[in-house]
């Protein structure tokens, strides 16, 4: 495999202008959000500069010519995730929003009381909240498929939770958050199909969409969701695949310009999909964007991205394993590419903290997952995350840092 990670890291600008104290910036939040390529941030500045204008409403060249950029983006998502058809591909401003939009157009219609909507133990808020509130407004109750001591799904679980003719919704995360475990989705959703083939199931893949190859029809998701600014992509701008039957049975959740077909003050009939769900002018620079970052990762190859982070992981895990007081989040079969731990010796806030002294970049905290935390009995940790950009070098550096908290704390 011919992966230059030096060559790819100068492709990211910030990358190349941080340094702290003469040493290089050492970036290891890349689940909480990418760094961008200087491929993603020309193609948006060039839509600014060159072809800036609307969308659909305008005939004039520079309209036209947006509106091809914004539709072949929309392509080339399809394309990505192998949906049958770019009407299949919802634009949103991301994971969060996609999972609200099918909550609340799909779960509006389609929920009565009684009915019973289950995810798992390893979910983003995004993902627990959203169905909460339909939840309650429905009348419907939340099951939850309950996670072991080693951060791997108590699959077994799923034929006592998943009730034919009951539960309607399954909602799960292909990769935690937290821990990293790669949940086995492709058999889980076999599983599912086997009790009730009606029930709809929504795939969080917003750490998954930037490390491994989706197919969506080779799953059977009926949903899936991903966001823009995880997969080298800018903010604002998010996925919501559907099967495009399921999706022309949704009612819109949002009113306005041209998600219609007719209107008049009497009764307004709507577009097909994916139009009826995006009212409004468009994040057009931001879907532009996000065409650019899935070109990008494709002539990087997402393979080759995935076996170069797992060769990162399984370098960090054995580095950090070696450091006293630390302990590392979980053991799951498959895991992606994070890492989450504590130390014994100060809280998670500290030592991020200390760390970015350092020009070391983690995250801390609950990492919207306070479930997963309280389920582990932990209020927060530390958690080192890679990217196609990382380097074993940041693993050096982070590994330093943490040996200079347990010196200063310890």
């Amino acid at each position: 495999m011919n992966y230059n990670v030096d060559e790819i890291r100068k492709q990211f600008p910030v990358l190349a202008l941080h340094d702290k104290d003469s040493k290089p910036f050492a970036f290891l939040d890349s689940t909480a959000t990418t760094q961008k390529p200087e491929f993603v941030i020309d193609a948006m500045d060039n839509f600014y500069r060159k072809h800036y204008s609307s969308i659909k409403r305008g005939v004039y060249t520079m309209s036209a010519q947006t509106t091809d950029a914004y539709e072949s983006a929309r392509k080339k998502v399809a394309k990505f995730i192998n949906a049958q058809s770019e009407n299949e591909i919802v634009f949103t401003r991301g994971t969060t929003a996609s999972i609200n939009l099918c909550a609340w157009s799909y779960g509006r219609k389609f929920l009565h009381p009684g009915d019973e909507i289950v995810i798992s133990a390893l979910e983003h808020h995004a993902n627990i909240v959203s169905w909460q509130l339909i939840a309650e407004e429905r009348r419907a109750k939340l099951k939850v498929i309950p996670v072991a001591d080693d951060g791997d799904l108590i699959l077994e679980k799923i034929p006592e939770l998943v009730i034919p003719g009951k539960t309607k919704i399954v909602a799960f995360a292909h990769i935690s958050n937290t821990i990293g475990t790669e949940n086995p989705v492709k058999e889980m959703i076999r599983t599912i199909r086997k009790i009730d083939p009606e029930i709809k199931i929504l795939i969080d893949a917003a750490q998954s969409a930037p490390h491994i190859k989706i197919d969506v029809q080779d799953l059977d998701c009926d949903f899936l969701a991903f966001s823009g600014h995880k997969m080298y992509g800018p903010t604002g701008i998010g996925v919501l695949y559907g099967k495009y039957d399921i999706l022309k049975e949704m009612p819109p959740v949002e009113g306005g310009g041209e998600m219609i077909d007719q209107v008049t003050f009497e009764k307004t009939t709507f577009a097909l999909p994916p139009d009826r769900f995006e009212a409004g002018t468009p994040p057009i620079a931001e879907v532009i964007g996000l065409g650019a970052a899935v070109d990008w990762i494709n002539q990087v190859g997402i393979d080759a991205i995935y076996q170069h982070e797992q060769e990162i992981l399984k370098y960090a895990e054995e580095k950090l394993k070696a450091i006293p007081g630390l302990h590392i989040l979980g053991s799951p079969k498959r895991r992606g590419s994070l890492l989450s731990f504590t130390l014994d010796c100060a809280h998670p806030h500290d030592v991020a903290t200390l760390l970015d002294e350092d020009g070391i970049a983690v995250r801390s905290g609950h990492h919207c997952a306070q479930p997963v935390m309280t389920r582990f009995g932990i209020p927060a940790t530390i958690r080192a995350s890679f990217g196609a950009y990382t380097e074993k070098w940041e693993i050096d550096r982070l590994v330093e840092g943490l040996l200079r908290v347990n010196r200063i704390f310890g």
